[in-house]
């Protein structure tokens, strides 16, 4: 399949047309009004810096189901301990820009480029984008953040300078979500940490029949 390249206009090809590898269009910005169509199609940005804007639909899709989740024991030991404040939409900002600094294994720098950060505030400013973040002795030591659209919710990335305090943010983040009726988390690439809370694959049509759903 060809890589489709984006002019002005506020469209997207459609997602089953992309590379094997996900890769569906490159171009195009990070508008309020394109990331949000980009996310209702089942697409989404990921680029690294000095890179043009790449768009992606991958499959199979990995998503979590809220009434899936699974909670190990020592997990839910670190909970029941409340070894960490959790809170929501407190502090997205410094949330994005730590998920953007914090140095993980295999990867050398980041794909939450400045351009990424600014587009991301916005849509948090708008309502649209949302953080976790988990607390200790007043620190920030780990959280997340992702995009709410009907009864959707895209995971975008998270972060933990201690042990376990991005796992609580995930767990408050699907119960809360559970009670709102949520249909699923899009977790978007398949980790084994996302696996081992509970989080499957499915493929795209699969994938694009649920958004479809949520969305209404």
């Amino acid at each position: 399949m060809p890589v489709f390249r984006l002019t002005e206009d506020l469209l997207f090809p459609p997602p089953a047309l992309a590379e094997e590898d996900g890769l569906l269009a490159v171009g195009g910005d990070l508008s309020k009004d394109r990331i949000l169509l980009a996310y209702s199609m089942g697409i989404f940005p990921w680029y690294s810096e000095g890179s043009p804007i790449l768009w992606w639909s991958p499959d199979p899709r990995l998503v979590l189901i809220p009434e899936e989740l699974k909670v190990s024991r020592s997990l839910g030991q670190v909970i029941k301990k409340e070894v960490f404040i959790v809170t929501m939409d407190t502090a997205f900002d410094r949330v994005i820009r730590s998920c953007a600094e914090i140095n993980r294994k295999g990867q050398q720098g980041t794909w939450i480029t400045e351009e990424m950060v600014g587009a991301y505030i916005a849509l948090h400013c708008a309502g649209y984008a949302h953080s976790v973040e988990s607390w200790q002795n007043g620190e920030l030591v780990g959280g997340l953040y992702g995009i709410a659209l009907g009864k959707a919710f895209f995971g975008e990335s998270m972060f933990a300078i201690k042990s376990n305090a991005s796992k609580v943010a995930f767990v408050t983040l699907v119960k809360y979500l559970k009670k709102l009726n949520v249909s699923f988390i899009d977790c978007q690439v398949t980790t084994e940490h996302l696996k081992s809370l509970g989080a499957k694959e499915v493929g795209r049509i699969e994938f694009l029949k649920m958004l479809k759903k949520a969305l209404k």
